[in-house]
């Protein structure tokens, strides 16, 4: 089968930015919805597939993170580093109007982060959400009628050919979203693209019955080889109150002797460790 990669759709999305950034020339399907684009992958209709994971104000998107819980079996193959930049596209026919708009469309994210613009320059405008910045640019590309606007980034207003009239009026300039790329076995993917910037294991880890200082011997089991951890956090089991994975990314490639042994150790504390990949990283210049 020829590769076809699945992503969080539709065209013009942060995420298929990500896709265009690190993959080329590929078949590219859209997806409504992060289960449906992971259900693609597990079964096979799709090579590749691409979600957001982390954004840098807005946290971790839990829906990717409980579905590689729930599909061990998909392993993270890959990431690409997108910065966010949002602006304000209206059609091509409301562009010497546009300060008339009197309803703005985004993902619930992106308005969020042009708070202080709508805030403080279009105080008569009305936020209307919606699934994705992309879908959002589409319906007003459709809309010629309407004296509306959309929040995106510049890829969908070229995909919709919407007219740009305020760029960059995201409230902070160092916002970036984490994108994954998923794939049924964890053969790293590397891209042609894009120059590596570094390697991350990521881990899930079970902590055996609570009991005081358990936390800390895990972290202790990372501590003393110097293996650095950059990101730690926990996700509900779903079996009940106070049951956790922890979710921690270190900062190197799989190893054959430290990681697998810091595995052996935190297994033989009574946790129980999943490997969820070990992926070369890249950070994308352009949105």
């Amino acid at each position: 089968m020829a590769t076809r990669i699945g992503y969080l759709g539709p065209r013009g999305t942060f995420t298929k930015a990500a896709v265009d950034a690190i993959f080329n020339g590929e078949d590219k399907q859209s997806y409504r919805t992060i289960p449906e684009c992971i259900d693609a992958v597990k079964q096979g209709h799709v090579t590749f597939g691409v979600l957001p994971l982390e954004n840098a104000l807005e946290g971790t998107v839990n829906l990717t993170i409980d579905y590689l819980i729930q599909y061990k079996m998909l392993k993270i193959v890959s990431e690409v580093v997108v910065p966010i930049r949002q602006h304000l596209m209206v059609h091509r026919r409301n562009t010497t109007s546009w300060k008339d708009v009197t309803t703005v469309y985004s993902h619930p994210h992106a308005l969020a982060q042009c708070h202080r613009f709508l805030h403080n320059g279009m105080k008569h405008v009305k936020a209307e959400t919606f699934t994705s910045t992309g879908a959002a640019a589409k319906y007003v590309s459709e809309h010629p009628e309407l004296p509306i606007g959309a929040i995106a980034n510049e890829l969908a207003a070229k995909e919709y050919d919407l007219e740009i009239v305020e760029k960059n009026i995201h409230d902070f300039s160092n916002n970036h979203t984490r994108f994954v790329v998923l794939h049924n076995n964890d053969r790293e993917l590397l891209s042609k693209r894009l120059e590596e910037t570094g390697y991350k294991t990521t881990l899930m880890i079970a902590l055996p019955t609570d009991h005081a200082g358990a936390l800390h011997q895990v972290l202790s089991a990372f501590a003393w080889r110097n293996i650095n951890l950059s990101k730690i956090e926990s996700r509900p089991m779903k079996t009940g109150l106070g049951n956790y994975y922890f979710l921690i990314d270190i900062e190197q490639k799989m190893d054959d002797i430290l990681i697998p042994n810091t595995i052996l150790e935190l297994e033989a504390l009574g946790c129980s460790v999943e490997v969820l990949g070990s992926y070369p990283y890249y950070l994308c210049e352009n949105e």
